[in-house]
């Protein structure tokens, strides 16, 4: 195992609503959707139309510009419908499901530590995987053409209430090592899998990772976002102009597994389903597309309630009768905060999370706060307090990329990192800020200026 990685700057966000370890398998929905909007950069072209009969694994629509990479469905039945939005952009592909078994697209078996990295590349983007494979920077969809530094995966989440991710693999490790296996071969021995510092309960170990030399598992210690993705490369393999690095989630390293072990694009995930608004937080098994109502049903306690896919952090606000994205591993629900506190201020605030002492809570440090959405303020112009440095585990100056963004200065952010940084290393920094400023989404236009034009 390589040197471990200790980090001390973040912080962990203890909520109420962990999910507990037990998992049911929900049915599939009587209506399925695969959103185009999910993939950012995807122009999508429809490769079918209404009333069309559909396989699972069989193409929907694939990328104007970049046509190898199909989209396909996630499950057998028949095409119902294609919405669409403003300038008849595809929004959503709504699927009616065979009720009875599944049908897939069948591909062969294949033993991926004896196929060649072009021929593995082939096999992903026929079965529909490839889009399991991103690129940093710029978190898109990877592109084929191009030969990565080094691919990432990584093991463990540090994210509030964030699914825990040795308890998803333990139930399908033969298609997790295959899938590790499939990377291997895509990085050209430069695959490298994060872990977390000090294992406990569930945390996923060395021996869970037979395809990966030892020396590129690394071990990061240290409060939230440790866990991110783009924090361990930072530190491990660091992106300057010109690079290209890939990283994959441990879910579908399992769906890619999945296709070479089995032959089939099986697009099932477990969706940790969290928050203080859920009577009993805990794991479901779904499938992609799956409605979220048929997840959520009667397991929230109020109708005033927040529901986010993914995590209070990085996550987007939703609503019962959307879809199950392609990439969502947790569904959170929070009371949604919309009656002012008079005077709050005064109280002593023990029931208060704070990162300062501004309130006595700080005396209880292993609380879990049952916070909602209310934000306290409203957003002024920036304060140079220390605030972001504290949380982002970076070498790099946040304040200053930000106002570099917000002038457009291109050359500016080179300079500052702006490859090396997405939205998510940047989440902690939006949650304390007492300028309440959008740190997230500057981070993001920052990031589509330089793609653009940079």
């Amino acid at each position: 195992m390589a040197k471990p990685i200790t980090l001390h700057k973040g912080y962990d966000i203890k909520l109420v609503g962990e999910a507990e370890f037990t998992t049911s398998d929900l049915p599939v929905s009587e209506v399925v959707a695969i959103k185009p909007p999910d993939f950012p950069g995807l122009v999508p072209k429809l490769m079918v139309g209404e009333g069309d009969e559909i396989l699972a694994g069989q193409p929907l629509f694939f990328d104007k510009n970049n046509p190898q990479i199909k989209f396909v469905s996630s499950v057998s039945g028949e095409v119902a419908e294609v919405v669409r939005g403003s300038k008849r952009r595809i929004m959503e592909v709504r699927l009616i499901p065979d009720r009875g078994e599944r049908r897939y697209v069948q591909h062969e078996p294949a033993d991926p530590l004896i196929l060649s990295r072009e021929n593995i590349i082939n096999r992903l983007l026929e079965g529909g995987c490839w889009n399991y494979i991103r690129q940093r920077p710029f978190s898109l969809i990877a592109n084929p053409e191009d030969t990565p530094k080094s691919i990432f995966v990584s093991c463990f989440d540090t994210a509030p209430l964030a699914p825990d991710l040795g308890y998803i693999v333990d139930f399908e490790k033969e298609n997790f090592q295959t899938g590790l296996a499939v990377l291997n071969q895509l990085s050209v021995g430069n695959l490298h899998i994060g872990v977390r510092g000090k294992a406990s309960g569930k945390d996923l170990t060395e021996s869970d990772f037979k395809q990966v030399p030892h020396e590129h598992i690394h071990p990061v210690q240290g409060p939230h976002p440790a866990g991110n993705v783009g924090i361990q490369i930072h530190h491990l393999d660091p992106i300057k102009k010109g690079d290209i690095v890939w990283y994959v989630h441990p879910q579908d390293v399992i769906i890619i597994g999945r296709l070479f072990r089995e032959g089939r694009y099986r697009a099932d995930r477990v969706v940790a389903l969290t928050g203080s608004s859920v009577k009993a937080p805990q794991y479901f098994r779904a499938v992609t597309g799956q409605t979220l109502a048929s997840i959520l049903n009667t397991r929230t306690k109020a109708d005033t309630a927040r529901i986010i896919q993914g995590n209070v952090l990085t996550g987007t606000t939703s609503s019962a009768d959307d879809f199950l994205s392609h990439y969502t591993n947790q569904i959170t629900v929070i009371p949604e905060g919309d009656e002012p506190e008079f005077l709050g201020w005064l109280t002593p605030g023990i029931k208060k999370l704070s990162l300062s002492r501004t309130f006595f809570s700080w005396l209880f440090p292993k609380r879990n706060y049952q916070l909602d959405t209310n934000m306290h303020g409203e957003e002024r112009a920036f304060v140079m307090t220390g605030q972001y440095d504290q949380v982002l585990p970076m070498n790099i100056m946040p304040v200053v990329l930000l106002k570099s963004i917000l002038a457009r200065d291109i050359e500016r952010m080179e300079q500052l990192g702006i490859y090396e940084v997405s939205e998510e290393d940047f989440a902690l920094c939006e949650f304390v800020c007492t300028s309440k400023i959008e740190v997230q989404r500057i981070i993001s236009e920052g990031l589509e200026l330089v793609r653009l034009e940079g």
